[in-house]
């Protein structure tokens, strides 16, 4: 038991330090989340002033302040929380004889590292897709994942506006996921988590971005706006799942873009009832919800 106890108090503590040293610039500025979310949000919300898609619509938009908040709690504030929890998960699967190599199916440290970032990002990626849509799917998952719908204009912060239930599924399947191909994180992962970040800003930013061509790989602002629609097409739980890729919604027929002005509204039937404020926010997807 001590040695769980232990395991929790250090993941915690390390993971406060690490974040403290962040701060303070004394860690390798290309690992420095923290400084590397702000310049990204900030290089975003310029975009935003400079180059509007929806002109009419204020630089500190609704909700402005509340979305920046989420950005800071779900990225740090809640993973140092969570960290002592799932150092406690690791030993003890290491205490069953399983580590993260345990289910790897092949050993990819002798590929080039362009090419395990590659097929590391396109992995992750596949699996957020697929998770994104049972949040979509089932309505257990969807009072959790109705935080992020909520949001009725659209900005580079709502990119991380979401229930902090979320980590709690996406972060056990991606680490699966990587122990089933990889056994490891590429050294260099940090590279594709900032990339993932960028599109992530972007997708959800009131700037007009398609790719041209390459909108059939890579998502865009166009495309997920429609994911965030108020009405969607009839006999559908939800369109446009892609995180970073759009490549598995038009492989799986689940693409959907009407028109591109870009003037839609969004959220979802019933949101003029949805809580308003963070703490009410992250308390109703536990309650019973109320079928009309």
């Amino acid at each position: 038991m001590n040695r769980y106890i232990d395991a929790f108090i250090n993941a915690f503590t390390g993971t406060v330090d690490w974040t403290w040293k962040s701060i303070l610039f004394e860690v390798p500025w290309y690992t420095n989340y923290f400084w590397g979310l702000i310049a990204i949000s900030l290089f975003v919300w310029l975009l935003e002033i400079v180059f509007p898609w929806r002109k009419n619509q204020s630089i500190f938009r609704k909700d402005f302040w509340l979305d920046g908040f989420y950005m800071f709690f779900n990225f740090f504030l809640f993973s140092i929380a969570i960290s002592g929890f799932y150092k406690v998960l690791q030993v003890g699967f290491e205490d069953l004889g399983i580590t993260d190599k345990t289910f790897a199916l092949i050993n990819p440290s002798s590929w080039p590292m362009w090419l395990q970032l590659v097929v590391f990002f396109i992995l992750l990626d596949f699996v957020q897709w697929f998770t994104h849509t049972l949040l979509h799917k089932y309505p257990i998952l969807w009072r959790f994942h109705k935080v992020h719908h909520s949001v009725k204009e659209m900005g580079f912060a709502a990119h991380l506006r979401y229930h902090w239930m979320e980590n709690i599924l996406y972060k056990p399947l991606k680490t699966f996921a990587v122990m089933i191909l990889f056994g490891f994180e590429p050294e260099q992962a940090y590279i594709v988590h900032f990339i993932a970040i960028a599109i992530g800003h972007l997708n959800h930013s009131n700037i007009k971005i398609t790719w041209g061509p390459l909108k059939y790989i890579i998502n865009n602002p166009v495309m997920h706006l429609y994911h965030h629609a108020y009405d969607l097409p009839e006999g559908k739980y939800g369109v446009n799942f892609g995180i970073s890729l759009s490549l598995w919604d038009y492989i799986f027929k689940t693409n959907y873009i009407p028109e591109d002005s870009g003037t839609i509204p969004l959220g979802f039937p019933g949101d003029e009832t949805f809580p308003k404020d963070f703490i009410h926010q992250n308390t109703y997807g536990f309650k019973k919800e109320k079928e009309a």
